[in-house]
């Protein structure tokens, strides 16, 4: 059995995220960002005070630029899913799932022995089930595409579901592998949740969530295609160790409450009626 493609992940680089804060922050205090060659209000640049740059000066590094390093090394050896360029932001609209003791004890059951076929294997660092493909927008556009989501996620009400089917995927790429918790209630209100995200991403020019897709929660993950190691008895042992758990049933019936969207390092929330 396998499964479809999981959101691709990507992250911009510290200085791009420390300047779109900066802008975002200007936006939503009604003050012009100095970068986008704007002057306090009521003010007008003074052409005396402007010093022209010396030839020397521009020709010191002709045709080059200055780009982020991306070496996939320092990132456990994953590789990105559309390249970096600056002022471009990595967005993502999901469901967060705050994890409690018990579900770190399952955790503690479950990684383990996935380890035993698969060693490279780690523990995701958070928890989510996503609504939308990563996607790349401008840093000008995430205030505009926030207000957009809100604006669709109003109506919502809150709903439970349940994810507790174990399951194996892997990205479109088969660059990574992930092991999941299957959603198996509450898949129609899910699927409504998207419906409302790919409009807005219609409205900007964006890729929309993935026909027919499987709600889960990711657990672990590790680099390249596992399926062959993962699937078949390994994923049979690791659901019946799910089954048995204490209190399972309850631990993986989820209360949504609110949408979240990440734009950079930027986290916004979107709570449901």
């Amino acid at each position: 059995m396998s499964a479809g493609p999981l959101v691709g992940y990507s992250s911009s680089g510290s200085e791009d995220e420390d300047e779109a804060e900066a802008e975002i922050e200007a936006a939503t205090q009604g003050r012009t960002w100095p970068g986008a060659g704007g002057c306090r209000r009521g003010q007008s640049p003074d052409p005396s005070q402007r010093f022209p740059v010396p030839d020397s000066v521009l020709n010191m590094f002709p045709n080059t630029e200055e780009r982020p390093e991306d070496d996939s090394a320092k990132h456990g050896g994953r590789v990105r899913t559309f390249p970096h360029e600056r002022g471009n932001w990595a967005t993502h609209v999901y469901l967060p799932y705050e994890a409690r003791d018990e579900f770190l004890e399952l955790l503690d059951l479950l990684l383990p022995h996935a380890q035993t076929y698969v060693p490279r294997l780690v523990r995701m660092e958070a928890f989510h089930l996503s609504l939308s493909q990563s996607v790349v927008l401008r840093h000008h556009w995430i205030l505009p595409f926030v207000q957009a989501l809100k604006d669709r996620m109003a109506s919502f009400q809150r709903f439970f579901f349940t994810a507790n089917r174990v399951k194996i995927y892997t990205n479109q790429e088969k660059t990574r592998t992930f092991v999941g918790l299957e959603v198996t209630s509450g898949h129609a209100e899910c699927l409504d949740l998207v419906s409302e995200v790919d409009r807005v991403m219609e409205e900007f020019d964006l890729t929309t969530f993935y026909p027919d897709p499987s709600f889960h929660i990711s657990l672990a993950w590790c680099v390249g295609d596992a399926r062959p190691q993962l699937e078949g008895q390994c994923l049979q042992e690791l659901q019946e160790i799910l089954d048995e758990f204490e209190d399972s049933e309850m631990l993986l019936r989820v209360l949504t409450e609110q949408v979240r969207c990440k734009s950079g390092n930027k986290f916004f929330s979107m709570p449901l009626k």
